[in-house]
């Protein structure tokens, strides 16, 4: 029998969220989500999705392990168990690669060592994608267990785009360069995008807006980032939910001498009291615009600089890639806050931007075109679909050995 299924895990500190796929035609399975691990109140979300059941249950459930355990019960009972001679690998999905690995990497004791050398740089990510790499190595030792790191996708940035302009010696030996995130989100996008125009990726440059809680631009120059927002961390670049993105960096230094505040505390008022929240006291698009609809002026200052932001991405990426083909919006805001799309493009018709407000108030769950007929560049909204691309380049790397 050759296994076609690929199971992918996403391990948080706190939660796994999980799909099974068949890669013959590219299904989905079940999709299924365990969260609050370590409390007595966790849950876990279970969905066959040719059926579309879902089952739910709470109850303690004490760490990944456990965690994995209920996921493997729920699919067992649909007859999907992780134990079949189906499954041909499980795709992990790695925050923080480095700018060692630039591509999907079959897990080893090498594999998890470097992972782990990367913790310093993504204390948040690492460590749970570890745990959840070693305890489905544990669940399945036969079966090979691929990591597809956020950071591969920009890790083909020329050094003129990667590197900051501080000492050489101090940047190497702590690893400080810019490497970028959100990366299999940006692929899938950039590529769909092609598909889109119908056009081979390779023809194509586009400038891709993953607008989500998290939030990054890219520029994709034939398939292959040669520049994105975010950086050593994902705190760099556009105005997010609660992260400031791009600041002054003597903002800090400013705050521990005068405001005398600790490292800490600089780095929660950043990470997650700053963008939106710390604007406004929102970090939903859709409340904000309420609040905007009922002339609420915090609200409106915060949409502006949000929006202030996104477009000068627009135009610093335009001008890195000098011919733009697309500019696709993709994420939870991306795809849903038409007035998002249309006030980030505002203004910039002279560029070849602009959208059809008809098209763009369209809701949908499939890749579309908001740009009017003929336009000289095309505006796109596009889903993205990050399980999928982990699935894909997985049963890539280890679908011909099955």
């Amino acid at each position: 029998m050759t296994a076609t299924r690929v199971l992918v895990l996403n391990s948080g500190s706190s939660s796994v969220k999980y799909q099974l796929l068949d890669m013959r035609d590219s299904s989905r399975l079940a999709t299924g989500l365990v969260e609050r691990i370590g409390e007595e109140s966790s849950r876990v979300k279970h969905t066959v999705v040719a059926t579309g059941e879902t089952r739910e249950r709470t109850g303690p459930v004490a760490d990944h392990e456990a965690a994995l355990k209920a996921m493997s019960e729920e699919l067992a009972a649909d007859g999907l168990g992780p134990d079949s001679p189906e499954l041909a690998a499980i795709g992990h999905r790695v925050v923080h690669g480095g700018k060692h690995f630039t591509e999907p990497t079959v897990v080893d004791d090498a594999v998890l060592a470097e992972i782990e050398r990367l913790i310093p740089v993504a204390p948040l990510h690492n460590p749970a994608n570890l745990t959840g790499i070693r305890t489905a190595m544990a669940l399945r030792p036969d079966l090979p267990q691929v990591a597809v790191f956020d950071t591969a996708f920009h890790t083909t940035m020329p050094e003129s785009a990667a590197r900051y302009a501080i000492d050489v010696e101090t940047a190497d030996a702590h690893r400080i360069r810019r490497y970028g995130f959100h990366g299999t989100s940006h692929a899938y996008v950039s590529r769909a995008t092609a598909e889109l125009l119908g056009r081979a990726p390779e023809e194509v440059n586009v400038i891709v807006l993953h607008l989500g809680n998290g939030a990054s631009a890219s520029a994709v120059r034939g398939g292959r980032c040669v520049d994105t927002s975010m950086g050593l961390t994902p705190l760099e670049g556009l105005v997010m939910g609660t992260r400031s993105g791009d600041m002054d960096p003597a903002v800090i230094f400013h705050l521990m001498r005068v405001g005398e505040m600790s490292a800490d505390e600089i780095d929660t008022l950043l990470n997650k009291k700053s963008g939106l929240i710390g604007l406004c006291g929102d970090n939903d698009m859709r409340e904000i615009r309420r609040r905007i609809d009922e002339g609420d002026e915090q609200a409106k200052l915060a949409f502006d600089i949000y929006i202030h932001r996104l477009k000068k991405y627009i135009g610093a990426y335009y001008a890195v890639l000098g011919h733009v083909d697309a500019v696709a919006f993709t994420a939870g805001v991306g795809e849903n806050a038409a007035e998002v799309r249309s006030a980030a493009v505002a203004g910039l018709e002279s560029l070849g931007l602009a959208v059809d407000e008809e098209c763009n108030a369209v809701r949908g769950g499939e890749p579309r075109l908001i740009s009017p007929e003929g336009a000289r560049v095309a505006v796109a909204v596009v889903p993205t679909d990050e399980e999928m691309e982990i699935a894909t380049q997985t049963y890539a790397l280890v679908g011909n050995n099955n």
